[in-house]
């Protein structure tokens, strides 16, 4: 379709997709341009970030608000909806109710289309993530609390707050809503830039949200993610306009800048804690593992979480380490948001349709690229040349979390691998702890992010009391017993007892293997070893090369290429 004059709407133009679609459109001179986002000054910096390549003289516009809600309620966040009574059973009464004129002409959806009648639609919008992300499974678990334990909220309100964190029935109405409202503006294209959930990747995927893997949250994101796609497939096949599309990015897109600075999570401050040697909790065999009462970790005062990062926008910032961890090959990778809107383009002129995931589902997605992989390097650069701060913020999960902690005390304490390789892992074991206990800086990180510190005689544990306790061993009393200990330090804890630094010998141990197997295979064939490089005889320790090989190799965790030399298999 012809782009040149045309009303175009942009959801989500806030969002790193969304600011790249809205500089490509400019370029074939829409008439009007809108782009909205979900808060006003979010939509206003858009608009002025992209002023400057307005040479067309384009009519560009900006709007804003929640289009899963109420008009009237656009600006409410949902935490504040669903603690209100009243506003929570009207958000639930709009989802599963029938759909009438009066819940019609009051979306926020609605009456955003119905006032700009665009031509096109491009929704930039991850609507999978911000469905998913009502958590039904959190909720489940505070409505079994009041249960059992006794609450402050009547049955009525428990049961609403359920039912107002369940996806489906919400996404089905924002479609409802989407396809009567386009009719209505006699929208001719709507292009929706989807989501695989995971990033691309499968089950196994190595990044989740503290639960058991395959992680059930990721798993609601896709399972949104695919209902959304048969639902705006089976819109595409009811006769008259819109033509709908769809492409299906699957891999983490990014970047969106690489900064320096305090890290925030739901637009505050991540406050810093520590736990000091001498106030660790005694796991005592028999005894009973309870949050409340405690230690002696603490919050620190005037104290926040920061360092160098990169901003991937709504994936979430990550630290050198992690930023590698995430896009190494055979992870999830990423592609960029100028490639995503290029495509969009080709899409929408009827270029090339060979990534619209409603024509071709089969051939659609759109895997990592040559450009992201050479591009990589080139924000590893940035962010070395700005310092060594920032080892973790905890966003690729609490398991690659707590590797890359370990991984980097190897490093500050042993430098290369061979170094590490001529100790013992008692010798290790001691040399890591009396660092980290010397150490407060170190400390502050992997407590502050709910990722306690096992001592090397598997007895002592520092931990803080946080508000936010987003981790397994934090939500709920749990028995202290061996199995529950070593549980916990595989997944979510520094664990520096000596069976662990054995573990990790035997990694590296690996490494140097491949590395040798590497260098003396002269074809294009993948061994593992090409993540880290001898120099002199001696192999520095990368904290995130070796992660991501640990969560590929060890954890299966890897794209399917990323096991293409063993013919596909995990092990």
């Amino acid at each position: 379709m012809e782009i040149k004059n045309k009303t175009i709407l942009v959801l989500g133009g806030y969002g790193e997709v969304g600011i790249a679609v809205c500089r490509q459109l400019l370029i074939y001179e829409p008439g009007t341009l809108v782009v909205t986002s979900l808060r006003e000054a979010e939509a206003m910096a858009a608009v002025a970030e992209i002023a400057a390549e307005n040479i067309h003289h384009c009519d560009i516009r900006h709007d804003f608000g929640n289009l899963f809600v109420r008009y009237e309620e656009r600006q409410k966040t949902m935490d504040s909806l669903i603690e209100d009574p009243a506003r929570l059973r009207q958000l639930v009464d709009d989802n599963l109710g029938e759909l009438t004129e009066e819940i019609l002409h009051s979306s926020t959806l609605h009456r955003l289309i119905t006032h700009y009648n665009p031509d096109i639609i491009i929704d930039c919008i991850n609507t999978a993530t911000a469905l998913a992300y009502r958590d039904v499974f959190y909720a489940y678990n505070n409505m079994r609390r009041d249960m059992e334990f006794g609450g402050t909220r009547s049955g009525t309100d428990v049961a609403y707050s359920l039912l107002a964190t369940i996806a489906i029935p919400p996404l089905i109405r924002h479609v409802q809503i989407l396809n009567e409202a386009m009719k209505a503006a006699g929208t001719q294209v709507y292009l929706k830039v989807g989501t695989t959930g995971t990033g691309g990747m499968g089950l196994n995927i190595p990044f989740t949200h503290g639960e058991e893997s395959p992680s059930r949250l990721l798993m609601a994101k896709s399972a949104l993610s695919g209902a959304q796609t048969m639902l705006l497939f089976t819109m595409n096949r009811t006769p008259g306009w819109p033509v709908v599309k769809e492409i299906k990015p699957a891999a983490m897109i990014g970047w969106k800048g690489v900064g320096k600075g305090k890290i925030s999570r739901s637009g505050k401050e991540m406050s810093a804690y520590d736990c000091e040697p001498e106030g660790a909790f005694l796991l005592k065999p028999g005894g009973t593992f309870e949050l409340n009462g405690n230690g002696h970790g603490k919050v620190m005062a005037d104290c926040k979480v920061g360092g160098v990062f990169v901003d991937t926008g709504e994936n979430g910032v990550f630290s050198r380490d992690e930023f590698k961890v995430i896009t190494a090959l055979g992870l999830m990778e990423f592609v960029t948001p100028e490639e995503i809107a290029h495509t969009a383009m080709l899409t929408i002129l009827g270029i090339d349709g060979s990534k619209d995931v409603i024509g071709a589902i089969e051939g659609a997605v759109m895997d990592s690229t040559y450009q992201a992989g050479c591009l990589r390097e080139s924000a590893v650069k940035r962010m070395d040349s700005m310092g060594a701060e920032g080892v973790c913020y905890g966003y690729l999960g609490p398991h690659p979390t707590k590797l890359i902690f370990e991984a980097n005390l190897l490093r500050l304490c042993f430098s290369t691998i061979e170094n590490l390789m001529a100790a013992t892992p008692v010798e290790i074991s001691g040399k890591v702890e009396k660092h980290l206990f010397e150490n407060k800086a170190l400390r502050i990180e992997p407590i502050s992010l709910g990722i306690p510190i096992l001592a090397s005689d598997g007895q002592r544990l520092l931990f803080a009391h946080r508000t936010n306790r987003d981790k397994s061993w934090e939500q709920r009393p749990w028995a202290i017993t061996a199995d529950a200990v070593d549980e916990f330090a595989s997944r979510e804890w520094v664990d520096l007892r000596g069976d662990n630094m054995s573990r990790w010998q035997e990694r590296f141990r690996k490494v140097l293997s491949e590395i040798r197997t590497s260098a003396a295979c002269l074809s294009s064939r993948v061994h593992g070893g090409e993540c880290m490089e001898a120099r002199d005889g001696q192999t520095p320790i990368d904290a995130g090369e070796i992660v991501a090989r640990v969560l590929i190799d060890e954890f299966a965790g890897g794209r399917d290429k990323a096991y293409a030399s063993r013919g596909g298999k995990y092990i």
